[in-house]
């Protein structure tokens, strides 16, 4: 039988460093989508608080605590990063294990908001988008959730197969604001 290795969706694609901006690849981790029931909004977050140290974040927010975070990321949904969900929480939400499906790359240094700024749709100001925020949003023509999880530092969730599209269309508009902010 066929040994099948993970490997991430940015091997050999990422680090890219450039003065100021660094694109690179977040470690795989597990990633499950939770969509309380009908009226179980309330009780999923309490079970969340019990588990986790987390609770159910509201429209366009993060919680984190160490390497397990939850981040809105749809109308009543959020996805948990770096630990599966509690057996309880089935009798309360859908879950389902979205770990294969999404890539996540860290864009990172002064210049991040400046790349950003060119192929996302979105105010990424520190006033509208602070620590801790989420949002979902295209990345040029591809879907994506993107999260601050501290200052200057951008996570955004890809789907999979869009990884390469990604790091190109990243490194090029990297690769434009860093020369610029060099002349």
């Amino acid at each position: 039988m066929a040994e099948l290795i993970p490997t991430p969706p940015a091997q050999g694609l990422t680090p890219v460093s450039l003065p100021d901006v660094v694109l690179d690849a977040a470690p795989l981790i597990p990633i499950w989508s939770i969509a309380p029931y009908q009226g179980q909004a309330d009780r999923v977050g309490a079970l969340l608080e019990t588990h986790l140290g987390l609770g159910f974040p509201a429209a366009g927010m993060t919680f984190s605590n160490g390497t397990v975070s939850i981040a809105w990321s749809g109308y009543e949904q959020a996805f948990l990063m770096g630990a599966a969900p509690d057996a309880s929480l089935s009798a309360h939400a859908a879950l389902t294990d979205q770990s294969d499906a999404w890539a996540r790359l860290v864009l990172s240094g002064p210049l991040a908001r400046t790349v950003l700024a060119r192929l996302v749709p979105l105010d990424l100001s520190p006033a509208a988008f602070p620590v801790g925020a989420a949002a979902r949003s295209m990345l040029g023509h591809m879907n994506m959730l993107i999260t601050q999880p501290e200052a200057g530092v951008f996570t955004l969730m890809i789907y999979r197969s869009m990884t390469a599209t990604a790091v190109h269309e990243l490194s090029q508009v990297m690769a434009m604001v860093s020369a610029r902010a060099a002349l």
